[in-house]
């Protein structure tokens, strides 16, 4: 079996610039399969109460809410992994990121050459589009979103 796991965009937008300022966000093609991510962005004050609301989106005539949707504490999750889907999702770019350690969070938010691997995703997902969007919260407050879309193929008729 043959999977094509590909980002196809990335938006990101800071809603408060005096909390949280983007200073790249934008998607690399390497090649014909591999396309990289790399963002960062500066917390200009130190977060110590951030949630994060991820929606999982599937492309059907529009992007519709599809399966997964969690609100998160995140500095309750870098101190013990308690929630499986963000378990998943941060397995996938934690090796690319400075985003290692618990609250507060402060200074330069780094996520560098992070490209998807099929093999480390651990739910099944059927053929299609799809959109992973997060909503970032300091102190209750609508911060920055993050949306990257990306596509997902199985081809059962061909073998890696």
């Amino acid at each position: 079996m043959a999977v094509i796991f590909k980002m196809t965009n990335y938006v990101c937008e800071s809603y408060n610039k005096s909390w949280f300022v983007f200073h790249n966000c934008r998607l690399k093609a390497i090649n014909r399969n591999k396309v990289i991510l790399n963002t960062n962005g500066t917390i200009l004050h130190p977060a110590y109460d951030i949630q994060v609301h991820g929606k999982v989106y599937k492309r059907e005539s529009g992007f519709k809410p599809w399966l997964l949707e969690r609100k998160i504490d995140a500095c309750r999750f870098m101190r013990g992994n308690y929630d499986h889907f963000a378990k998943i999702v941060y397995s996938l770019f934690q090796p690319f990121t400075n985003i290692n350690h618990t609250c507060p969070y402060v200074g330069l938010q780094i996520v560098q050459g992070f490209y998807l691997k099929p093999e480390l995703l651990l739910l099944p997902f059927p053929t299609g589009q799809y959109m992973l969007a997060l909503r970032w919260y300091f102190d209750k407050k609508l911060q920055f979103d993050t949306n990257v879309t990306f596509l997902f193929v199985e081809d059962f008729g061909k073998s890696k």
